[in-house]
């Protein structure tokens, strides 16, 4: 049987409490999220497609006539409600998730060099995919807590003992099919993201599994 443990594997920064204030995971954490952050503004400035978390957020946003901003807040909570059943708790990495990653998503947008060929958005939303899903299996063998939406893929993995690979990809999918219902805009890299950045996680997470065996 697939334990906690397992599925996210013990390495030499993890925490020993997911409120921990450990130098090396600590370090790690905001590491790991600064780059989580780079990647997922290289993705929105790619200008192939929104992330589907983002595209729901938009559906939402226009159904209920308010800002993207509040609509990714409310879906954070509703999401987070789901981590009462799935006995979750949140830990210092939740509190830093949303915070760094919100923080170094403005920056990076902000002054990150417009693409202006194919051949760079490309580059951009390839490597803002796989940072970004390379540092959520980073963080997230902190153990130190998750963000609302990779608890909620954790916490269903622990249930049911099923791969990350397949949890993740029908999360972001359900999330980009109900975000297009309602509105919000779809492009190739939305489906790319989809589909690929929960089995770079996982493939992640068993390097670790590997090495720190």
């Amino acid at each position: 049987m697939k334990t906690k443990t397992t599925l996210l594997p013990r390495t030499i920064w993890t925490a020993k409490h997911i409120w921990s204030l450990e130098s090396k995971p600590l370090f790690v954490l905001l590491l790991t999220l600064v780059i989580m952050g780079i990647g997922e503004g290289l993705i929105l400035s790619s200008n192939l497609g929104s992330a589907p978390w983002t595209v729901l957020s938009q559906g939402i946003a226009l159904q209920g006539n308010f800002s993207v901003g509040l609509a990714s807040f409310i879906i954070s909570v509703v999401v987070m409600l789901f981590w009462i059943p799935l006995k979750l708790r949140i830990g210092l990495g939740s509190i830093f998730n949303v915070i760094v990653i919100a923080i170094l998503l403005g920056i990076t947008v902000a002054y990150l060099p417009y693409p202006d060929n194919l051949t760079w958005q490309i580059s951009y939303f390839s490597s803002g995919l796989i940072l970004f899903a390379i540092g959520t299996a980073f963080y997230l063998t902190c153990h130190l807590g998750a963000g609302p939406r990779d608890g909620l893929m954790v916490g269903i993995c622990h249930i049911f003992h099923w791969k990350i690979g397949k949890v993740r990809t029908t999360i972001e999918v359900a999330a980009c099919v109900f975000g297009y219902w309602l509105g919000g805009t779809v492009g190739i890299g939305t489906l790319i993201y989809a589909l690929a950045v929960g089995w770079i996680i996982q493939g992640t997470l068993s390097l670790f599994r590997y090495y720190h065996s």
